[in-house]
């Protein structure tokens, strides 16, 4: 496989990325595209598995993608580079930045539920990076599919977005990743991925690169490795690359490095081969460079024109992971120390460009910042796994000044909910308290869809009300929308916290008097310590509560006492659930076996002194 058999002309290079809104099947479809196009043995397992993309264990249980992945297969004799997106808003980083290595997207879209907010936001990156679409419309299976109709809608997506007369003359093809089987017409009968591959070597054109001498590649994804340290990924937009040749690196600064390729990587079905030489049009793995960073250029020599530095989108929201200082800290975890935590972030923003981490005034704390809570609470839950043990702070969003007048203000988002008709009463009224104000409301059957702007720290808690309130059928998406004026307080949870006032194991008799004043977290035997939240008040201010008492036993015979104690099932939050439950003066203490609540100040004199205080945080600029 080495040397001259991997060198394909450049027509016969094809580079694509998959886009779409959360669900509608992008890593089904690629894992099709890649078994007919023969890239696996019959006998090898990856023919019989699901969702091949989705490698990390957190992407297998949630059943989303996370990162964006390459891989590429042959058809005929073509080579197809292919990129997995991820579909969710908090994730946006990982989309726009492969933009610069594509030259064709699929914009895969339910042919059920309809282009949705995420397919607009992904579908706006590509137009604007000029990627020529094809618009795979999927899951035509389905019981209530109405294919024709979505594409009317598809086709009203891009007119709203501006397309240009030749984008607007997109070519679409109707499939079902699941069942394997695509056709360009309805009424076709098909068996196979044929249509789609056809389409994809027809429609897409091939490489904006040229060929010719110097080198130049315009870095878009990173990963890391023990042994070669960075690899960065990118398409060669010029020229020729052999392992050992100098070459620079033109970072975001202006700041010109040097160094030597060591390593060249290509991609072959879901491996990575290494090779001797590449050439431009398709999109490498090179190691050799340590400091390069996305968005920068790789090039032979400094007489080379830089590309065009794309920076990525500022973070809007900011948690703080500090060291676990409770008393029970070391118990599960073996990664404990400020420094094991920093060496962990560091490590993680290596590869992750959304992220953005600093230290703080108290050596114990660290500042993390990125697009949502969701991409955040994915960094605590991998930590968790690898053995460390972290505080995390309630998410605060990140404001900026306004450079004109100096007033601050603060990220307002825009949210798209789909409720049943008969919740829209309380959702609007929670809206309403979380100082959103309505766009657009649509009636569709039995179902209404609210468009609304709301503040960013509004939003966070709202997609657990929702599910509560309309017993799992809301469904909501959101994009940052601007920076806007601030728009005044808003209440955080309304209840209070039941915490503990002393140390010890949770009892049975105990928790039966603590559950009078509220819901409980803990259950009987739990390990609880003075500070920690062992429960939710009924009312708005914090209760101390000892829930480790011991029935003080006398010599006389009490009969029926202590038997009959029923105590409710507890409240078990989940990590992201936590994050948004915690009010501002709490932490998540996330430990590889035990999400625990509990105050930032564990003893109940000095909390009182402290009070809860609202703090503006800005953006770095």
């Amino acid at each position: 496989m080495h040397g001259l058999s991997l060198i394909y002309d450049m027509k016969h290079i094809r580079n694509i990325a998959i886009i779409a809104h959360v669900d509608h099947g992008k890593t089904t479809l690629v894992d099709c595209l890649l078994k007919q196009s023969g890239t696996f043995r019959e006998n090898q397992h990856e023919s019989k598995e699901e969702r091949l993309m989705d490698s990390m264990d957190l992407e297998k249980e949630k059943g989303i993608t996370i990162r964006a992945k390459n891989a590429a297969f042959k058809y005929k004799d073509y080579h197809i580079n292919i990129v997995d997106t991820p579909g969710h808003a908090d994730f946006g980083g990982e989309v726009e930045r492969i933009m610069n290595m594509i030259d064709g997207v699929l914009l895969v879209v339910d042919s059920a539920e309809g282009p949705q907010a995420q397919t607009r936001f992904v579908l706006r990156k590509a137009l604007e990076a000029g990627a020529k679409p094809i618009v795979v419309i999927n899951k035509i299976d389905r019981e209530n599919a109405n294919p024709k109709k979505v594409l009317d809608q598809v086709f009203e997506l891009f007119m709203s977005l501006n397309a240009t007369d030749e984008q607007l003359d997109f070519p679409f093809i109707y499939c079902s990743a699941k069942q394997g089987y695509a056709k360009v017409e309805l009424e076709h009968a098909s068996g196979t991925m044929e249509p789609l591959f056809e389409a994809i070597v027809k429609h897409i054109p091939s490489p904006r690169a040229k060929a010719g001498d110097g080198f130049q590649l315009l870095v878009a994804n990173l990963d890391y490795n023990e042994y070669v340290g960075r690899i960065a990924f990118g398409k060669i937009v010029e020229g020729k690359v052999k392992v050992g040749d100098q070459a620079i690196c033109r970072h975001g600064t202006g700041k010109i490095s040097k160094g030597k390729i060591t390593m060249i990587y290509h991609f072959e079905g879901m491996k990575r081969i290494e090779i001797q030489e590449a050439h431009a049009g398709d999109i490498v793995g090179l190691a050799g460079f340590e400091d390069v960073f996305i968005g920068e250029t790789i090039c032979d020599s400094e007489l080379r024109a830089t590309l065009p530095y794309i920076p990525i989108d500022p973070p809007t929201i900011q948690m703080e992971f500090a060291v676990n200082d409770g008393p029970l800290a070391g118990q599960d975890g073996k990664l404990v120390t400020a420094r094991h935590i920093w060496d962990r972030l560091v490590k993680e923003i290596r590869t992750n460009v959304a992220l953005r981490i600093a230290q703080t005034s108290d050596p114990k704390v660290f500042a993390v910042s990125g697009r949502g809570e969701m991409q955040i609470a994915i960094l605590i839950e991998q930590m968790r796994r690898e053995g460390h043990e972290v505080l995390v702070s309630r998410p605060e969003v990140l404001w900026k000044k306004d450079p004109i007048t100096g007033n601050p203000l603060e990220p307002i988002e825009k949210l798209f909910v789909e409720v049943p008709t008969e919740n829209l009463g309380t959702i609007m009224e929670n809206l309403s308290g979380r100082k959103a104000q309505i766009t657009n409301m649509n009636h569709v059957g039995n179902q209404v869809s609210v468009e609304a702007l709301v503040p960013m720290r509004g939003l966070i808690g709202f997609e657990t009300d929702l599910v509560n309130s309309t017993k799992g059928m809301g469904v909501m998406s959101h994009l940052f929308h601007e920076y806007g004026p601030d728009c005044g307080e808003i209440a955080a949870r309304k209840n209070g916290s039941l915490v503990s006032m002393d140390n010890g194991e949770a009892t049975n008799y105990a928790l039966n008097m603590v559950q009078e004043r509220g819901r409980l977290m803990v259950e009987a035997g739990d390990a609880i310590y003075v500070g920690m939240i062992v429960g939710e008040n009924a009312r708005e201010n914090d209760i101390p509560v000892n829930p480790v008492k011991e029935k003080r036993l006398t010599n006389m015979r009490s009969q029926g006492d202590g038997k009959g104690i029923q105590l409710a099932p507890p409240l078990k939050l989940s990590l992201e659930r936590a994050l948004e439950y915690i009010d501002v003066d709490e932490y998540v203490e996330a430990t590889p076996k035990n999400l625990r609540l509990r105050k930032k100040v564990l003893d109940e004199g000095l909390r009182r002194r402290t009070e809860k205080t609202r703090i503006i945080k800005y953006v770095q600029e």
